[in-house]
């Protein structure tokens, strides 16, 4: 075999089991770091096992989260992660061929679908704690969805608000700052408006860190200084966060072992086929912070 150089057709073996090699994942945006990130670590994890990656992009937008799920190449995959924003637990399962689907994202869909989340609300707690814990009491969170429910931004306010309760503290209306789309720029944008308004914080939870960074620059920008007189806090460990100055303190949800866990169950669901073997599951790996220099680490 090393002398004639020889490799396994895996074409051909694909074949002959009747599949392509190949899986979807689609993401709202490769703009956002962590659906960029996220994706970069799909494919190290696919490319394990020979599995080559075709990436969609959504939008966060229903109808193209739905249209994801029936997308002629995308039926060519053997199976599809998808990170949903836009659909809701009103949307069925829209795949009636059954092809195997794992959801990154807050369980949605009933029958034989798997769910890779995070611990959103736990998570969310724990930052608003770190936060409490250096002596800061008016925390806002940036970056909340007025009208959500059971997604993700009313999970992580959700965490937050049982931090502030159970350190004896109100919510305060002022400081849960919405923001619809979370980038840089409406990070910045909604930052720069609760300056001019007066509202007095020493702590801010941006709910991810692309709306930290971009809130970061609007302090800096009025001479804010942070940590010393707003610390502030991200979620989700992008790259870019290691670097600026002051560095930003963050959740790292456990993206890798998200990526893992998603590729091994769309794997493990396409193994299964017809049979019907396997029962939906959910798994939400450990998180941890990582505090910097934002929150003065």
């Amino acid at each position: 075999v090393d002398s004639v150089g020889y490799r396994p057709n895996l074409a051909a073996r694909n074949l002959r089991l009747g599949r392509s090699g190949v899986i979807g994942l689609a993401v709202p945006e490769l703009s956002q770091a962590f659906f960029a990130q996220l994706a970069d670590e799909v494919i190290r994890v696919a490319a394990e096992q020979d599995l080559v990656v075709l990436v969609e992009q959504t939008g966060g937008l229903r109808e193209r989260e739905l249209e994801a799920l029936r997308n002629p190449r995308l039926s060519l995959t053997d199976g599809l992660l998808l990170a949903p924003l836009g659909l809701t637990h009103d949307d069925v399962l829209p795949d009636p061929a059954g092809r195997p689907l794992v959801v990154l994202g807050e369980p949605l869909f009933p029958g034989p679908v798997d769910h890779v989340t995070m611990q959103h609300e736990a998570a969310a707690r724990a930052a608003t704690e770190h936060l409490l814990g250096l002596g800061r009491r008016r925390v806002m969170l940036l970056g909340a969805h007025a009208t959500e429910r059971t997604g993700v931004a009313a999970l992580r306010y959700a965490g937050y608000r049982e931090a502030l309760e159970a350190a004896g503290l109100p919510v305060d209306d002022d400081l849960v700052v919405p923001v619809e789309t979370w980038d840089r720029s409406n990070g910045a944008e909604a930052m720069a408006r609760v300056l001019g308004s007066g509202v007095q914080m020493d702590a801010v939870f941006a709910m991810n860190d692309d709306l930290a960074l971009g809130a970061l620059r609007s302090l800096q920008e009025r001479g804010v200084t942070v940590p010393g007189d707003v610390a502030l806090m991200g979620f989700d460990d992008v790259a870019d966060g290691r670097y600026t100055y002051p560095s930003l303190t963050t959740v790292e949800p456990g993206r890798h072992d998200i990526a893992r866990a998603a590729v091994t169950m769309l794997t493990e669901r396409i193994a299964d086929g017809a049979s019907g073997a396997l029962a939906p599951r959910v798994t939400a790996p450990e998180f941890r912070l990582v505090v910097r220099e934002s929150t003065g680490g």
